[in-house]
């Protein structure tokens, strides 16, 4: 099989990654694709938002399948213009995709299926939003509608950040249209976990489960980004919380959008918070999660292009997921500035060193080619990615792995995985 992934991130370098490993696939292209990626696929210079330009490629080229990697492609219909053309594609449609692209969505479609999440309320109004929050209790959670690269969140204290966080984005519009409605919510108290789950419309097969580390800095402080690092698996999420996501969230999620005539084939993502009262929903995402993704996959001993293929087809429920019993954590090293204003062009020193090492790779997230040398090319650069028997063997392989890179003003949290030890 020839496939097409499209993206340029550190979850695309890990689904070209797990894809090569398929004995199906006989060549892969990636498009627009990174440093990385290059050694093991194909990179095309066509941009991920690209559907035209994508689409005649996927045709001129006889692709037998494309994988989606990014929301923004989804969110404006990739699947669905593929799908007119007769070229097989993996992915969500654009309605089914509205559950990550349309915030004020999801929590509709929660509340109206007793799917367990944060109460809300949604404004257009600045002056409406404000006046609401000043009656609330704190800490309150202010959410852009739209999409915002996973910095669309803020956690307030108090009317002052409340204040800026809805400044910013309804009058400043720092995500321009994502923030013309805001979505406001109680403040979750409990540990944050990823779930991520295939899902044909009708046959759920939940993931292992994974930890993001959303916050820049050390400890959760700092503003929020793309995420910082994850690990696999969750030692705190037990099977009583697994079947109680499968039956109260995962499944009436799915059938809740199938009635609402969005029948959802593809990757669902839940960002779920374990609270006293349950597992409850902070978020849905319509694709595979970045860096989730990096910790997730390389446990999966199933043959993706399988389960791809099962998914499209109709037929997951045919599949036995099966997973190896080890750890794996990733570590993401960032340019000096992210998730703010930084510099590219930075270059990256310790690559082929990091290469000799066993059982751990870095997946490219924002690197390319310049001068005939791998630079930075976005704010998260690489997923230092490790496997072992135990998270804590993983977390130090990760960390060994880390030291050996180096390029100018490069950070990492250094206390990634650490909730997965104690």
């Amino acid at each position: 099989m020839k496939i097409l992934v499209i993206g340029s991130g550190g979850r695309e370098h890990t689904l070209v990654w797990k894809i090569s490993q398929s004995p199906k696939v006989s060549k892969i292209f990636c498009a627009p694709g990174n440093a990385g990626i290059s050694h093991l696929a194909q990179c095309v210079d066509i941009g991920e938002d690209n559907m035209v330009g994508l689409a005649n490629f996927a045709q001129k080229m006889k692709i037998d399948l494309t994988i989606v990697g990014p929301e923004l492609p989804l969110s404006r219909g990739m699947v669905d213009e593929f799908d007119k053309l007769g070229l097989k594609i993996f992915g969500p449609n654009q309605k089914a995709t509205q559950i990550e692209s349309s915030k004020v969505f999801s929590k509709y479609l929660m509340k109206k299926y007793n799917i367990p999440s944060a109460s809300y309320a949604v404004f257009q109004d600045i002056k409406q939003a404000f006046d609401y929050v000043k009656q609330q209790v704190f800490p309150l959670v202010i959410k852009a509608d739209g999409l915002a690269a996973g910095k669309g969140v803020f956690i307030v204290q108090g009317i002052k950040q409340a204040k800026e966080a809805l400044d910013s984005l309804m009058k400043k519009k720092i995500f321009g249209d994502a923030g013309e409605y805001v979505v406001i919510e109680e403040f979750l108290e409990g540990e944050e976990i990823s779930i991520l789950a295939f899902s044909d419309g009708k046959t759920v097969l939940p993931m292992v489960a994974s930890q993001d580390h959303k916050k820049i800095f050390n400890k959760d402080k700092g503003p929020n980004t793309g995420g910082m690092g994850a690990y696999s698996p969750v030692p705190f999420y037990n099977d009583l919380s697994r079947e109680t996501v499968l039956q109260k969230i995962l499944k009436p999620t799915i059938e809740g959008l199938k009635k609402e005539g969005r029948e959802y084939k593809g990757v669902l993502y839940a960002g779920l918070i374990l609270t006293k009262e349950g597992p409850k929903v902070l978020e849905f995402n319509a694709r595979f999660g970045d860096p989730e993704t990096q910790v997730v996959l390389p446990r999966l001993e199933t043959d993706l292009i399988e389960i791809f293929n099962a998914v499209i087809e109709g037929n997951l429920h045919k599949i036995n997921l099966k997973w190896k019993d080890n750890a794996v954590v990733c570590v993401v090293i960032a340019s000096g500035g992210y998730p703010g204003k930084y510099q590219k062009g930075k270059v990256i020193g310790g690559l082929k060193s990091l290469e000799e090492m066993k059982d751990i790779i870095a997946f490219h997230a924002g690197t390319k080619f310049q001068d005939g040398k791998v630079v930075t090319s976005g704010g998260r650069v690489l997923g230092i990615t490790a496997w072992a028997d135990t998270i804590f063997k993983a977390k130090e392989k990760a960390y060994e792995g880390v030291e050996k890179i180096y390029f100018e003003e490069m950070y990492y949290r250094k206390d990634i995985a650490l909730k997965g030890i104690k």
